[in-house]
C-alpha cells in the first residue's frame, strides 16, 4: 500500500480523535501569550505519542521533533498557531468556549488539532521516511511583535536547521474538502496606527474659542486617503483604515484630545517606508495648520507574506494528488497579514488555505466573529494532507 493511502487511512480512522482535540482546545480558549493550559495540554498529548519535544519556548511555545530513518538527512518545519481572541463566543454547542470573553474566532484551534493529528500520523509511519519533521506550535499570533518573531529568536529554525516550513489556516470562504494556494506574494504588511490630536476644548456654542481637534481630526482622516489614491502605484496593492475614533466629548462639548488608530496594509517594503513619512507629514501639517498638536505613532508589524513558488508548486501538486485536482484551489492576493511572514523571509515556505465552509450546515461566519465555527469533517483533511505533503517533500518516492 502507498504512503498516501496509508495516511488517509490512518487521518479517516483517528478522525474522531482529531475532532476532539480540537473541540476540548475550543473550550479553553487562552489569549496571546497567556497560552498556559493550551501549551501543557499540547506537551501532554506529545508525550502521549512518544514525541520529544521542549516547551517553554518564547514563553509558552513548543518545538517538537519527529526523526524518521536518516533524520539528518532534510528537515521540514510545520507551524500551528495556539492564542484565541478577546470575543464573546455566540454558538450554541457543546464545546462553546468557557472563558468569558475569549474565544477561538480565527481557527487557531483548528491548526493546532491539525498539527497534533498530523504529529500522529507521522510518528506512525516513521519508520517508512527519511529525514526529520519539526513541529511549532507558536504563541501569541494575533498580538503584536508576533509570536513567530520571538520564536525565531529563540532559534525554533534551527538545531536542526530547517529545509523548509509549512503553515495551515482555515478558510471560511472555501468549501469543506477544498484546499487553496498562491505562488509568490500572498499576504500584506500590516502596521498599527496611533494618532493624538490636542487642542483647545470647551462649549461647542463658542467655537472661536476653541482649537476643535474633532474636525481637525475629521480632516486628517479625509485627507490620508489621499495618500492611497494619489500617491500610491495603482499596481500595489495598499489598504489604509481607521477603526477607532475617540473624542470625549459632548453634544455641546468640545473635547480638549481626540485619539485615532487604524492600520496600514501594503505588498511592497518601499512603498511602505515612503507612506509611513508621508502619513506623518500631512497629518502633522494639518494639525499644525488649525493650531493643534499631533503625536504620531506607527508601530511596525508583520512583514508581506511571500510563498516560495516553487515549494509552493510542489505542495499544490501534492494536494491535487491526495484531494483531486478538482479540490484544489487558485487564491487570490489577501490584505489580511500573518506573523508566518515572518518565517516566510527566512526560508522557502508556503502558508495554504483549509476550506472549513458548509452552507447546509449553517456554517458560513468569518474569522473573528462570535459565530465563527467549522466543519469538522476538514480536521481528518489538515491533518492527512499536511502529513502527506511533508512526506512528499521529504521523499521523492513517495510520489
Amino acid at each position: 500500500m502507498s504512503l498516501k493511502l496509508i495516511i488517509q487511512q490512518l487521518a479517516l480512522s483517528y478522525s474522531e480523535e482529531f475532532i476532539q482535540l480540537r473541540r476540548h482546545l475550543h473550550a479553553n480558549p487562552e489569549l496571546s501569550f497567556e497560552e498556559y493550559q493550551t501549551s501543557a495540554f499540547i506537551s501532554d498529548y506529545l508525550t502521549q505519542l512518544g514525541i520529544k519535544h521542549t516547551t517553554q519556548i518564547a514563553g509558552t511555545g513548543i518545538i517538537a521533533i519527529i526523526e524518521g530513518k536518516n533524520p539528518h538527512k532534510k528537515n521540514i518545519a510545520l507551524r500551528a498557531d495556539m492564542d484565541a481572541l478577546p470575543i464573546q463566543e455566540a454558538n450554541e454547542v457543546d464545546y462553546k468556549s468557557k472563558n468569558d470573553g475569549i474565544m477561538h474566532a480565527c481557527g487557531h484551534d483548528v491548526h493546532t488539532a491539525s498539527l497534533l493529528g498530523c504529529a500522529k500520523i507521522l510518528s506512525e509511519i516513521k519508520d517508512q521516511f527519511e529525514g526529520s519533521v519539526k513541529l511549532i506550535f507558536q504563541p501569541g499570533e494575533e498580538k503584536l511583535p508576533g509570536g513567530a518573531s520571538l520564536m525565531i529568536k529563540e532559534k525554533a529554525l534551527e538545531n536542526p536547521s530547517s529545509d523548509s516550513i509549512l503553515g495551515q489556516h482555515v478558510a471560511p470562504s472555501i468549501p469543506v474538502g477544498k484546499v487553496g494556494f498562491r505562488e509568490g506574494m500572498y499576504m500584506a504588511s500590516c502596521d498599527e496606527l496611533y494618532i493624538t490630536i490636542t487642542g483647545k476644548g470647551g462649549h461647542a456654542a463658542m467655537p472661536e474659542k476653541l482649537i476643535d481637534p474633532i474636525l481637525i481630526a475629521a480632516n486628517i482622516i479625509v485627507s490620508l486617503q489621499q495618500i492611497i489614491s494619489r500617491n500610491c502605484d495603482p499596481k500595489i496593492p495598499a489598504v489604509l483604515s481607521f477603526g477607532r475614533i475617540e473624542g470625549l466629548g459632548a453634544t455641546n462639548i468640545i473635547p480638549n484630545e481626540v485619539k485615532i488608530q487604524g492600520t496600514f496594509r501594503t505588498l511592497n517594503e518601499q512603498w511602505r517606508a515612503e507612506a509611513h513619512l508621508r502619513m506623518v507629514k500631512m497629518a502633522t501639517a494639518i494639525a499644525h495648520g488649525m493650531g493643534a498638536e499631533c503625536d504620531f505613532q506607527i508601530l511596525n508589524g508583520y512583514p508581506f507574506l511571500k510563498n516560495n513558488p516553487e515549494l509552493t508548486s510542489r505542495m499544490k501538486a501534492g494536494a491535487e494528488e491526495y484531494l483531486g485536482k478538482e479540490n484544489v484551489l487558485d487564491l487570490d492576493l489577501y490584505m489580511a497579514a500573518e506573523d508566518f511572514s515572518y518565517y516566510t523571509q527566512l526560508i522557502d515556505a508556503c502558508f495554504y488555505r483549509l476550506g472549513v465552509r458548509n452552507e447546509q450546515k449553517g456554517i458560513t461566519s468569518g474569522v473573528h466573529t462570535t459565530k465563527f465555527d467549522i466543519d469538522e469533517n476538514a480536521l481528518k483533511i489538515g491533518s492527512g494532507l499536511m502529513a502527506w505533503l511533508t512526506i512528499r517533500e521529504l521523499m521523492e518516492e513517495a510520489i
